[in-house]
């Protein structure tokens, strides 16, 4: 093995050892592009949920899913309606939060037809854990992505597929020749979620 390979598993970078491959990064004065071990979770505060709950973060939460729009979870509430119920009911959800007594609800569960053919199964959150779900995300997403691979680019801030096409060009334009594509069958089925919840 060459000699000037990362041999650390805290190092995403592929280093060149001939033509087609991706260009060469040296290992010198780089960041771990790997998520931190459990015990270093970027997330772990004691005042993680308190973040969630922080005016500011609440507001931008509900423009995002008012924004999203979507269909009704197995409540029938509807976008529209969340703002409003949530004026009455959110100091009782907040203690929930809080208190780590809060229970989503359960989803309800649709099936749309895939473009190759068969069926996708969805499960459709209530609007309001769907708020919930996007106020939490936004404080976690905060303090994740900077430990996530510079050559990442699926569903993160300020990072598009055009990105992804414009550094897949610059590659061909250095001389690679060689290009990866797959996808991961069933895999938010299958990760294991223990293991993922534990990182985080």
């Amino acid at each position: 093995m060459d000699g000037e390979r990362q041999k650390t598993g805290e190092q995403l970078s592929f280093p060149v050892t001939g033509r087609g491959e991706a260009p060469k990064v040296s290992g010198e004065g780089t960041e771990p592009s790997v998520a931190k071990r459990e015990s270093e979770s970027p997330a772990s505060t004691a005042h993680l949920m308190e973040e969630v709950c922080e005016r500011e973060n609440l507001k931008k939460a509900l423009k995002r899913v008012k924004s999203n729009k979507g269909s009704p979870g197995i409540d029938g509430m509807t976008v529209d309606a969340l703002g409003d119920y949530l004026k009455g009911h959110w100091p009782t959800h907040r203690e929930q939060l809080l208190t780590g007594t809060y229970k989503p609800e359960p989803v309800r569960r649709v099936e749309i037809p895939k473009a190759g053919g068969g069926m996708r199964k969805l499960g459709i959150p209530t609007v309001l854990d769907r708020f919930i779900q996007q106020a939490v995300m936004q404080v976690l997403q905060g303090k994740w992505d900077r430990t996530f691979s510079d050559h990442s680019y699926g569903f993160r801030p300020g990072r598009s597929a055009h990105q992804a096409v414009a550094k897949a060009q610059e590659y061909i334009a250095e001389g690679c020749t060689w290009v990866v594509d797959l996808d991961l069958e069933k895999f938010f089925d299958r990760v294991n979620h223990d293991k993922l919840m534990g990182l985080v």
